[in-house]
């Protein structure tokens, strides 16, 4: 098998580091209101909401209220609702979206993908057999086939 590059990624996890330096995307998205946020849904010690750079349509972060940087550092009142949110969403995504699967999980530290890696956070993206192109090797650019504000309204819906 021969591996494909996409050196074009690598620039967008620096550019959304140094776009944030200014201060944490998740604080203010915990702060501010819902709506320019994206925020679909809060709980008690974390919330949930659309990823602003989605890999694909649905594609959700689960994010803890406080600003830490390792699953250590989370209390257990925070890894069982961060963990509710998952099994919750999973049905929600599967609902909403008809994917053929979902990645769950975690880029921990910038040699792991992470673009935020100072406020630790959980990724949800659905899958669909065949959702990969050549679009983003060739022409640094990933087709994203619904709006964001779609997105916000129907996962919002689900979660009634």
């Amino acid at each position: 098998m021969e591996p494909l590059f996409a050196p074009w990624r690598g620039a967008y996890v620096e550019g959304i580091h140094n776009r944030h330096e200014g201060g944490c995307v998740f604080c203010s998205a915990f702060q501010g209101d819902d709506d320019s946020h994206l925020v679909v849904g809060r709980g008690k010690v974390s919330f949930a909401m659309l990823n602003l750079y989605p890999y694909n349509p649905g594609h959700i972060l689960i994010v803890p209220n406080r600003h830490v940087s390792r699953v250590q550092e989370l209390g257990e009142p925070e890894r069982s609702e961060l963990a509710e949110w998952v099994a919750n969403l999973e049905g929600v995504l599967r609902d909403s979206y008809k994917p053929d699967g979902i990645n769950v999980g975690m880029n921990l530290g910038k040699a792991a993908g992470a673009g935020i890696e100072d406020h630790l956070h959980v990724h949800m993206v659905p899958r669909w057999n065949g959702d990969t192109n050549f679009m983003p090797v060739f022409f640094g650019t990933r087709v994203i086939s619904e709006a964001l504000k779609d997105s916000l309204r129907k996962i919002r819906q689900a979660l009634l």
